[in-house]
């Protein structure tokens, strides 16, 4: 079972500098928003999720998850569809979504995770609150992004059907590269 620890038991004495290597395979980003005027909720999973991550000996972290807007599964093919298209991720013409992550802080039980999102184009800054695991070579990730997303110009709404703040639940698994 992986150890719960602190930041800066994570950075002490450099155990965890180098190079790290997201595991696409074990790891998952899903999307989860409200539609029907808040009534039902939604849930799709980006099929696609690569990354890599970087731990200096003084403990500064920096590092990129990227998902393929394209990979979106909702378990209904026409709204995936309209989902990749200009009404919303417009995957065509932005094929990646992507967190890069520019430092590291102590929460309450866990970790802040703050850099910048970009979805569609735009960048926005964002924090991922989340919970670390440690073991052996690998370190786990769980926590959850909110997003407005008519801050990243997705903003097609159908008689204001859809709902419009969202989370991102990422659960990532970092193995050393």
């Amino acid at each position: 079972m992986p150890e719960q620890l602190t930041v800066q038991a994570l950075v002490d004495g450099g155990k965890l500098a180098g190079s790290w290597t997201l595991d696409g395979a074990r790891s998952e980003v899903r999307l989860n928003t409200r539609h029907t005027w808040g009534l039902s909720a939604l849930h799709g999973f980006f099929r696609q999720v690569t990354g890599h991550g970087t731990v200096t000996a003084a403990g500064d972290v920096s590092g990129v998850v990227t998902v393929a807007a394209e990979s979106i599964d909702t378990k209904n093919a026409k709204r995936d569809k309209h989902l990749r298209s200009a009404d919303f991720f417009d995957a065509g013409n932005h094929p990646d979504i992507t967190f890069a992550a520019e430092g590291v802080s102590a929460t309450d039980g866990g970790v802040r995770v703050t850099g910048s999102l970009t979805i569609r184009g735009r960048t926005r800054p964002a924090a991922l609150d989340a919970k670390v695991s440690v073991a052996d070579d690998e370190v786990q990730l769980d926590g959850e992004l909110r997003v407005n997303r008519a801050d990243f110009g997705l903003t097609w709404n159908f008689i204001g059907i859809a709902g419009m703040n969202n989370a991102i639940v990422v659960h990532a698994v970092f193995i050393r590269s």
